[in-house]
């Protein structure tokens, strides 16, 4: 007797159903993959992108309706965290252990990596974003407590005294008597407040709509290595009048200003783990020797002792 595969004695009506079967089987695992897929990274873009609503908005408040002169604040973010506008009515020193935060306000965009700060004065709206994952710790200021302090918002050094002075007060639970150790520490934070060294992390906007625009599209496009002449041409303005806005208005030079766009930017990509050589040739520099040198310049340091420091 000749030998049949067991397939073969499978009527053609079965075997097409059983072939359906699969079919239907195989197309069903694999949407249900990609719809897995699509919730992962749609919870994961909330995650990330969503700004910080109900739980700062409530602990603004209990730092707002604190009596103490200092109040510290601890808190940790994920990385790409964005938090909306908003304002304190005390001075604020922002501080991360770990991470670079990125603040805006209407005077301007702030940078601000790891051992330094960013003093903001009570009052000025803000917003926040977050550059890898940050540790921020928070001092709040009461206005009278600090009246000679920066009436501008400044990036600052943070002395290794006042980081850990900072991380002792996070464990401060105010009121604190006078004379109690808890009491003096908080004194002494507010002495080294008053010698915080100001540091160039600051990136002044223009408030001339035409001069703005062109800001804009240059942090977009950092790489472009346009003369102010070929600006002058394509938005039909004066190249001294341009000139003479910016000097107005941030205080920089056209060239000084995008080399100070493209260094803070620099700082940002180098925080995200970006090699010397990629940010170099992304921010439009001949050579990752020319960033250096550009960069030390500017900083002190190269760019890989910066976040060493």
């Amino acid at each position: 007797m000749e030998y049949k595969p067991c397939e073969m004695a499978t009527s053609p009506r079965r075997k097409g159903r059983a072939i359906g079967a699969r079919k239907r089987l195989i197309v069903g695992s694999a949407l249900k993959s990609v719809l897995r897929h699509l919730v992962l990274n749609h919870c994961k873009k909330d995650m990330r992108h969503t700004p910080e609503t109900t739980p700062h908005s409530q602990a603004l408040a209990q730092v707002e309706n604190s009596a103490a002169p200092v109040t510290c604040r601890a808190t940790d973010y994920p990385a790409g965290w964005v938090i909306a506008p908003h304002a304190h009515g005390k001075h604020q020193l922002l501080h991360a252990l770990q991470g670079v935060m990125v603040v805006h306000a209407d005077a301007g965009q702030w940078t601000v990596p790891p051992s330094r700060g960013l003093w903001m004065p009570a009052g000025m709206t803000h917003s926040l974003r977050c550059i890898g994952e940050v540790q921020m710790r928070s001092l709040f200021v009461q206005r009278d407590a600090a009246p000679q302090l920066f009436g501008n918002c400044q990036v600052v050094g943070i002395s290794p005294l006042l980081r850990e002075l900072i991380r002792a007060a996070v464990d401060i639970v105010p009121p604190s008597p006078p004379e109690s150790r808890d009491a003096r520490l908080l004194r002494l934070l507010l002495d080294e407040l008053h010698a915080l060294p100001v540091l160039p992390l600051h990136l002044p906007m223009p408030t001339d709509p035409r001069v703005l625009r062109i800001c804009r599209r240059l942090q977009l496009r950092l790489d472009d290595t346009s003369t102010l002449a070929d600006w002058a041409a394509q938005e039909a303005i004066d190249g001294k009048t341009i000139q003479r806005l910016f000097a107005a208005q941030t205080g920089m030079t056209f060239g000084r200003w995008r080399q100070q766009a493209r260094l803070l930017r620099a700082l940002e990509l180098l925080a995200g783990g970006d090699k010397v050589i990629d940010v170099a040739l992304a921010l439009g520099y001949d050579s990752p020797s020319a960033f250096t040198t550009m960069f030390r310049k500017h900083f002190g340091q190269a760019p890989s002792q910066f976040f060493e420091a």
